[in-house]
């Protein structure tokens, strides 16, 4: 999928005190020392931090691991509408919306995205309407993230089958179309990702260096590349093992295209990126995630998605198989949530049932 810029009119809405300037009132401003490239952007809180991370004793020797080599740092549990990694970025994507004076939402996304789910929760806690602009058709039956989307409020245009491009070119569409009859709306980008939201994912680093200061590796799916972006940023590009989702073409490209950015300059260290738990594409529920979600399950009572937290885990898996996380290494696996997106995949049910 394209990369997706903000696009947000730099009128501010005028006349009385309203909701605006209401949400205005909940920006704050952080700043750290330890940021060199660029102050510190403004967030507007949307959840409790820090996430907690927690051990996983009996999944880590269910592995192969030391008892005390696994931890989980529960992203899933950000709070907003089933909780996710989303939320870390729209905390700075909604900043910028609204200090643009943005009164609608819009984003992109496939039928069950998180990210669009967690948009629509952004936009009901600020009081701000949300657009979304899915790919493909209504379904038979609203299941998983589309059943919170409608909940929450959120309304959603089906865009057919239609690539990338036409995807984005439909929402910004959509955004000029609301700007020609009202106030500014701003355009969220797929799946939460640019530079400015990856600071999002520096916060979570920064938090996993005070939890955790030994950490030698954490594993994170990659989707839209935001978050193993803004990982890197924090903790360096050797303790972060990203695995690819399918989410886009070239999760590598992306990912350093999104660390030039945020670093304004050239970003040329290794990544270390796994490619080989996609299997036949994004949407396809593999052997290896079938392995993971019930390891998951059974020995610590926490449930993957069968998309990125699935392949994700999958990754880790491999990766101390083959000897490249090993016992004695301090493990993080970030669980970045997407737990409605089960309850969305026919497969992933039809699997669970089966035992």
């Amino acid at each position: 999928m394209a990369f997706l810029k903000p696009l947000v009119s730099a009128a501010p809405r005028r006349g009385g005190i309203g909701k605006s300037q209401a949400i205005h009132e909940r920006v704050v401003l952080i700043s750290d020392q330890s940021v060199t490239h660029m102050s510190k952007p403004q967030k507007i809180e949307l959840a409790t931090w820090p996430t907690p991370l927690e051990p996983a004793p009996r999944l880590a020797k269910a592995l192969g691991l030391g008892s005390d080599d696994l931890w989980i740092k529960r992203d899933d549990l950000t709070g907003l509408a089933g909780g996710g990694n989303k939320i870390r970025k729209l905390e700075y994507t909604c900043a910028e919306a609204v200090a643009h004076g943005a009164r609608t939402l819009v984003t992109v996304g496939a039928a069950q995205s998180n990210h669009a789910r967690l948009t629509a929760a952004a936009g009901a806690r600020l009081g701000l309407d949300v657009l979304l602009v899915l790919a493909g058709n209504p379904p038979a039956e609203y299941t998983g993230n589309i059943a919170l989307d409608g909940l929450i409020g959120a309304k959603i245009i089906w865009a057919g089958d239609v690539d990338d491009h036409t995807l984005e070119a439909l929402a910004q569409e959509q955004v000029r179309r609301l700007e020609s009859q009202g106030p500014p709306a701003a355009l969220i980008p797929f799946g939460g990702s640019n530079a400015l939201a990856c600071y999002g994912y520096w916060d979570c680093g920064e938090e996993l260096k005070a939890q955790i200061p030994d950490l030698a590796q954490v594993f994170t799916a990659i989707g839209s590349g935001g978050t193993m972006a803004g990982l890197v940023h924090s903790l360096g590009a050797d303790r972060v093992r990203g695995v690819d989702a399918g989410a886009v073409t070239d999760p590598e490209v992306r990912v350093r295209n999104l660390l030039s950015e945020l670093t304004q300059t050239a970003f040329c260290a290794p990544l270390n990126i796994r490619l080989d738990q996609v299997g036949a594409g994004y949407g396809y529920f593999t052997e290896p995630v079938k392995e993971a979600l019930k390891l998951v399950a059974m020995h610590s009572g926490i449930v993957l998605d069968p998309i990125y937290t699935g392949r994700a885990f999958a990754g880790l898996i491999a990766a101390v198989r083959e000897g490249s996380a090993k016992p004695g290494d301090k493990i993080v696996f970030l669980h970045s949530g997407g737990l409605p997106g089960f309850f969305g995949s026919q497969d992933a049910l039809r699997f669970s049932a089966g035992g």
